[in-house]
């Protein structure tokens, strides 16, 4: 049973709810008008003849033939500027659908590979990162993340060539992350790095439980020591899993309109979504990578509020969950959470 009067009485209370999104890939919000416009800034020649062309080629069977084309539009990221341009674009974007506070993953690999600089990375991110901060009050920061198919010895070079910028970026740089393919690519391939990383003090999330199996979501608990879980939907699979992530209110940063482009669900009637919220694990709404898998923070909540019969208190406890599953500090988190009280109160539909 839907509790709003229209479509647009629904977008308008999501818009409205003081939020956080916590699993978002900042390379995944290149819209196809930014990667022509980069392209053609910086001389790349891509392999679509069109905007129209490229959009056309997001029709994904599964989360490898999403990669595919995920790292081939990263190609035109070559300098500060470009880097600059696509977080502000994002930001911006976050900022209209109600977000408070944003954590972006970034690939570092991605564009070192290719030779770029790692600070050059750093650099571009971070000043739109701060501009965002200091115009809208956009609070946010950055997790670095490992790409999984490649070695932990890559991962633990990557992680040396950005120590020495920890300093310049301590007001953004404080977590480590892991993503890119998980099938064959468990948890425990990366145990020594994600120990280093715990030594020096920075948060931890990894993806898990999204193609991978349960086993995966419970070995980046025990063998990576993660604060959070990026996906964890399989989780269901496993009851006593589901039990310890309740019991240990471990968050799941969970991505609908992700999980329906890249197949994890047939259609969005079927996540589970709803039965985690509802069962009280502290499960988030979070767009992954938007301009792949057709929607933002606010497309997500919308799109997974009308084919799951989510009630106004549910959207507002998925909000709560997000706040209270960022890396906030704790007066942040206490003013971003009576900011949501005052809203839930206010708002028409909230009883």
């Amino acid at each position: 049973m839907n509790a709003f009067s229209s479509d647009q009485a629904l977008r308008d209370f999501v818009t409205g709810l003081p939020k956080a999104e916590l699993h978002l890939h900042i390379e995944g919000t290149l819209e196809p008008e930014m990667i022509f416009e980069l392209a053609q800034r910086n001389g790349v020649k891509l392999a679509y003849a069109s905007e129209q062309a490229l959009r056309d080629a997001y029709a994904f069977t599964d989360l490898q033939s999403f990669l595919d084309l995920y790292y081939a539009g990263a190609s035109v990221l070559i300098t500060e500027r470009d880097f600059h341009d696509m977080a502000l674009a994002y930001l911006r974007r976050a900022h209209a659908d109600g977000a408070r506070h944003v954590e972006i993953m970034f690939d570092p690999q991605t564009h070192t590979a290719r030779g770029i600089d790692i600070e050059t990375v750093f650099a571009g991110l971070a000043s739109a990162m701060r501009m965002a901060r200091d115009q809208w009050g956009l609070s946010s920061c950055l997790i670095l993340s490992f790409l999984r198919h490649l070695s932990e010895a890559d991962a633990f070079e990557t992680l040396a060539q950005a120590l020495p910028l920890r300093e310049q970026y301590a007001d953004l740089w404080i977590a480590i992350g892991l993503d890119s393919a998980e099938r064959g690519n468990p948890p425990e391939k990366f145990t020594r790095v994600y120990a280093k990383c715990r030594e020096l003090g920075f948060r931890l999330v990894a993806h898990a439980g999204e193609e991978g199996p349960p086993e995966y979501v419970r070995d980046a608990l025990d063998l990576l020591h993660v604060q959070r879980i990026d996906h964890g939907v399989r989780s269901e699979e496993d009851p006593e899993l589901m039990q310890r992530l309740i019991r240990q209110r471990t968050p799941l940063t969970v991505c609908p309109l992700s999980n329906l482009k890249l197949r994890v669900v047939d259609q969005m009637a079927q996540h589970n979504l709803a039965r985690l919220l509802r069962q009280g694990l502290c499960v988030t709404v979070n767009s992954d990578d938007p301009a792949y898998f057709g929607g933002y923070l606010a497309d997500n909540y919308t799109e997974a509020a009308k084919a799951l019969s989510l009630q106004p208190q549910e959207l507002g406890m998925l909000a709560r969950n997000s706040i209270e599953a960022s890396f906030l500090t704790a007066n942040g988190k206490m003013s971003l959470m009576a900011e949501l009280d005052r809203y839930l109160a206010e708002a028409p539909l909230a009883d």
